[in-house]
């Protein structure tokens, strides 16, 4: 680990682990940084992944990530970048509780995190699993049931309308006491669907088991079957900011075809990266850049021989 890297992959998630696998099987020199936090690990079953038709479990998935690198002996290192600089044509990581890295490419697929919602007694609901975080992945499996989703604002009723258009005629947009400033059009677009809006602040919540069973409002119990959050992500993207990468609007990090941001030799895949959030995205984002960073070194190569 002394020696320059070809790419250093920071983040151990699908996106991370694939960029591992493709840059190996590349035969360059790579090394993964992994925080030991990858939001896939929250997923109770993933059912948008060919080839499991019964679904996967997030822990699952990143346990057959790892086993699937083995082979190549690529190092993956259970620490944090604490910072990312440039040191003239290379970028140097700092490691908690390391040695820096130096290498020619890095490739962040650090992901992201949901914002939880502000329930009583119940701080990390979507990490736990209580709350769903994903309609995309699992709302087939909620079809027809009662849904409730936690959001406002323009945000909120778009993901509420999606699950009324798609997936159940019984949906419930819960503000948590947040006010609903919607335009006409929004706002008819939830009369249209018959999504109720409940402005109140949540109370009281009562768990049973693996499932939010009850919340109140006011003394009104409400119940669901199924619950998602729509409050947004906080991206982490710290380390490319840093460096001066261009975000969009809401933080996500703005790259090119071949996944590459504005800084050169700094690439991008997953949950960061502006675009749906969806593990065969993110891994094919992964494939790409990996692609692109092995003949990027391929022409490095042929330039100095």
């Amino acid at each position: 680990m002394q020696d320059t890297l070809d790419a250093l992959v920071v983040g151990g998630g699908p996106a991370g682990l694939t960029a591992a696998l493709y840059l190996a099987r590349f035969r360059r020199r790579v090394a993964v940084a992994d925080e030991g936090d990858p939001r896939a690990a929250w997923i109770p079953t993933s059912h948008n992944i060919p080839f499991f038709a019964d679904g996967i479990a997030g822990p699952e998935i990143l346990r057959r990530h790892r086993a699937a690198l083995d082979p190549y002996g690529i190092p993956v290192l259970p620490a944090r970048v604490t910072a990312l600089r440039r040191d003239g044509k290379l970028f140097v990581a700092e490691l908690e509780g390391r040695q820096p890295i130096h290498a020619r490419h890095v490739l962040l697929a650090t992901g992201s995190r949901d914002n939880e919602p502000d329930l009583p007694d119940l701080p990390d609901a979507v990490r736990r699993g209580l709350i769903r975080y994903c309609p995309v992945c699992d709302g087939y499996e909620s079809r027809e049931k009662r849904i409730a989703v936690i959001g406002h604002g323009a945000g909120g009723a778009g993901e509420a309308t999606f699950i009324a258009r798609t997936y159940s005629d019984d949906v419930t947009l819960l503000t948590l006491g947040s006010p609903m400033e919607l335009d006409a059009d929004t706002r008819a677009k939830l009369d249209r669907h018959r999504v109720r809006i409940v402005e109140r602040p949540v109370t009281a919540v009562e768990v049973q088991g693996e499932r939010i069973a009850a919340i109140r409002v006011d003394g009104q119990e409400l119940r669901f079957d199924v619950l998602y959050s729509a409050l947004g992500l906080h991206y982490r993207t710290e380390l490319a900011a840093a460096l001066g990468a261009a975000r969009d609007g809401k933080g996500a990090l703005q790259v090119d075809a071949g996944m590459m941001t504005s800084v050169p030799g700094l690439y991008a895949a997953g949950d960061i990266v502006v675009g749906l959030d969806q593990i065969v995205v993110g891994m094919s984002h992964a494939a790409i850049a990996a692609t692109r960073i092995h003949n990027a070194c391929s022409m490095r190569t042929e330039d100095e021989g």
